[in-house]
């Protein structure tokens, strides 16, 4: 039976179980970390409240026995009891500073749990962030990667980091079945988390924490369908045992195969994760292993703009589930990687702890890229390219948290280091001749590779980087804790050599350091609110100049952005919102004339500057009633392009405004019934350097629906959910000058059962 069969067979199984017992009214969705006591089997950390206390059993009428104990005929209450606390928290793992609440800190984060990746039926990370109104997806260059963009700056796959830790994560498709939350940090990181290994998080950083043991046993099944045939199913097992539960074990397993809602295009996943710890009064020890495998088939790539004339228009948008794509084009991504985390506490004062996590990835496809040639009638050319690619990551982070007090000011000290080792191996085969093609008139053509870098069998080293840090702060807070003020910096060093494919030779080395200091305040002027400013610098590699310069050879120190913040918070638990003003100035490289010798010189004294907001909500409005969501506003400019020919103008793909609504709604007569909405909007992006055509503004909506019930005393959810209503036209990025289509309308189906 193949996995589609499966999921139907688990799906329909599960249906066969409605209305088994007619006294047993429905009570509400589940979350998937904490479940009540046994006799429930319910969840509870995420949708349920006494308000929707839902079934009794047989005899309404049944007395006590006189000790209190319930007579042999009780009532059985189910308290499932539905808080529907909305998904996201304001917080999460800030690097060098640890795990702090978001009210505390000078900078804005939120994370993004599984309740919420489980009850919205969440494939890839991208779909966990189209929750966030600080962050768009797009696409990489010629295969099927998910970028994103915050602040209107990239942060790449590479750059997504687990526990806090970078070089783990998959490099470019995340299952997001495996993780307990998305954080989502907005501005740069340089002192909290170091450089980013691929060059990126100039803007923001995803950090993923992998699920762990719950407080009480777990044990789910999920069946799922997505159109136009894809068919999976997903497993959840918790355990905690031995004395006072100090071990815990917790295995998940989700996969999905079949045709997407794009004409074909067929996706297969599997992920599994298995994650164990331990825990005393003073330490702490959690490990978690993970396999992921991701394969894309008759995928639909972005199309390359950059070769049109900036007087030419943006193009009109085909369907969504149109496909451009060649049938032969696929992707093969398999990842196995884990993480380490050990903490110890020395007293009440002192806390040292040590990570380490490592991945081993390896990648093959066989690309079709369209580069459109004329936006008028989508005439393009189409090229192919083969390409094996390996990595072999290791990362490690140790340091200490320590704190004193020095009269009325109390310290808290964080000092250690951390230290990435990247080495990849790739190999590629091309056509150095592309074929016509047409993105309205789609065509298919055999593919011929004539030019190759290496072996494809056997690809050799390509890259070898390695990053090393240290760094030290002081967070002191006075007035009866409504001050804190954080100082402190990173020294970073980056080696990064590159190297020939098929021979190996040593092209490129890079060797460079830098300090990235970082001054924050907080200031709570009453209990539940904050504000907050930063000034905080993003780190990336500089460039080795190339040989076609006049100053060949030269090395460049690292770029580094200034981020300078300024905000206000507001958190009472069930409620919380936040507005925060930013600008970051980013150097880049760029050409100029040298003298009147007709050659060139290549500097980094480019620059691009971002400015603007971003407002956030979540939590319950009403009874009943919770919102997600929110606002940002961005003006990113070029601040200082070769010859000025440029200046002043807007960037390229990165939209004026973004927001995104997300709103449940518990029906008060339908005990267990949620409705729920989306609105996804996106202002316009400009289409070139020149500003001389944009893509316009679009908005897209999805609305859904999930019921909890009872069927053989155990809880059971049923989820259905209908991603871009009326099948929308729209362009949903330019990033990059990669232009992406907006995903097409898409029916999700889900079915969960507690045992």
């Amino acid at each position: 039976m193949n996995l589609r069969a499966l999921c139907l067979t688990t799906v329909l199984a599960s249906g066969l179980l409605l209305g088994v017992d007619g006294r047993v009214a429905a009570v509400a969705a589940t979350d998937t970390s904490y479940p009540v006591p046994k006799k429930v089997r319910s969840s509870s950390r995420g949708d349920v409240s006494p308000r929707n206390v839902a079934a009794k059993g047989a005899d309404t009428n049944a007395k006590d026995t006189p000790d209190g104990t319930p007579g042999q005929h009780e009532d059985i209450v189910v308290t499932a009891a539905r808080q529907n606390r909305m998904y996201v928290s304001s917080g999460g793992d800030l690097g060098a500073l640890g795990k702090k609440k978001g009210l505390d800190v000078p900078f804005n984060i939120r994370s993004y749990n599984s309740s919420l990746i489980l009850n919205q039926q969440s494939q890839t990370l991208g779909d966990v962030l189209l929750n966030d109104p600080t962050v768009r997806t797009t696409m990489g260059y010629g295969n099927y990667a998910q970028l994103f963009q915050i602040r209107g700056f990239t942060l790449y796959g590479d750059d997504v980091a687990i526990d806090g830790l970078y070089g783990v994560t998959p490099r470019q498709l995340v299952s997001p079945q495996l993780y307990d939350s998305v954080q989502v940090l907005n501005g740069a990181s340089a002192f909290l988390n170091g450089a980013a290994p691929g060059g990126s998080a100039v803007g923001g950083n995803v950090n993923l924490i992998p699920k762990r043991a719950a407080a009480t046993d777990i044990t789910r099944i999920t069946g799922d369908y997505t159109s136009s045939g894809q068919g999976g199913g997903a497993f959840d097992v918790s355990r905690r045992f031995g004395k006072d539960h100090a071990f815990g074990f917790r295995f998940n397993a989700a996969g999905m195969d079949g045709e997407t809602a794009i004409k074909g295009e067929r996706r297969d996943d599997v992920a599994l994760g298995a994650a164990f710890d331990w825990h005393n009064d003073d330490t702490r020890i959690d490990m978690n292993m993970n396999y992921q495998k991701q394969q894309v088939f008759g995928g639909r790539s972005a199309i390359i703009v950059s070769s049109l004339a900036d007087g030419m228009p943006a193009p009109k948008a085909t369907s969504p589930s149109e496909n451009w794509g060649q049938r032969w084009a696929y992707t093969d991504l398999s990842y196995l990687f884990g993480t380490l985390n050990i903490e110890h506490d020395f007293g009440s004062h002192i806390t040292a702890y040590g990570k380490f996590g490592a991945q081993g990835g390896n990648e093959m496809g066989n690309y079709a890229t369209t580069t459109l040639t004329d936006s008028v009638t989508g005439a393009g050319k189409v090229g192919a390219m083969a390409d094996a690619y390996n990595v072999m990551n290791e990362a490690t982070q140790a340091g200490i948290h320590a704190h004193v007090s020095t009269g009325p000011i109390r310290h808290e000290i964080n000092a250690g280091g951390s230290a990435i080792w990247e080495e990849s191996d790739a190999a590629y085969s091309m056509s150095l001749v592309s074929q016509a093609g047409n993105i309205y008139h789609p065509t298919q053509f055999t593919p011929s590779e004539t030019y190759s870098g290496g072996t494809l069998d056997n690809p050799g080293r390509v890259a070898w980087n390695k990053l090393y840090s240290l760094f030290l702060s002081d967070t002191m807070t006075f007035w009866h804790d409504r001050i804190a003020l954080t100082g402190g910096f990173r020294y970073q060093d980056i080696l990064s050599d590159s190297f020939a494919y098929g021979t190996g030779k040593l092209s490129t080395h890079y060797d460079a350091a830098a300090f990235s200091p970082v001054i924050g305040l907080v200031i709570h002027p009453v209990k539940h609110a904050a504000l907050y400013f930063n000034r905080i610098q993003g780190l990336s590699a500089g460039q080795t100049v190339g040989a076609t310069y006049v100053n060949a050879g030269q090395v460049f120190a690292p770029y580094q952005s200034t981020q300078y913040e300024v905000g206000a918070k507001y958190d009472v638990g069930r409620f919380a919102a936040g507005v925060a003003f930013f600008q970051t100035a980013m150097p880049q490289g760029m050409t100029e004339a040298y003298g009147n010798t007709g050659q060139e010189i290549y500097t980094q004294d480019g620059r691009q500057r971002n400015r603007g907001m971003e407002l956030t909500f979540n939590g319950e409005i009403l009874r009943g009633l919770r919102f997600n969501g929110g606002l940002t506003l961005i003006d990113a400019k070029q601040m200082h392009t070769a010859g000025g020919a440029y200046d002043g103008k807007t960037v390229i793909g990165v939209p004026n405004y973004t927001i995104n609504g997300n709103l449940e709604y518990d029906v008060p007569f339908v005990k267990g019934l949620t409705l729920v909405g989306r609105v996804i909007s996106t202002g316009k992006q400009q289409f070139n350097s020149m500003n001389t055509t944009h893509l316009p503004a679009w908005s897209r909506f999805d609305l859904g629906a999930r019921y909890t019930f009872l069927a053989a005393k155990k809880p059971l959810t049923a989820r259905f959910e209908v991603d871009n209503i009326g099948n929308q036209r729209y362009w949903a990025s330019v990033y990059q000058s990669d232009l992406v289509m907006g995903d097409p309308e898409t029916f999700k189906f889900s079915i969960s059962a507690d045992l």
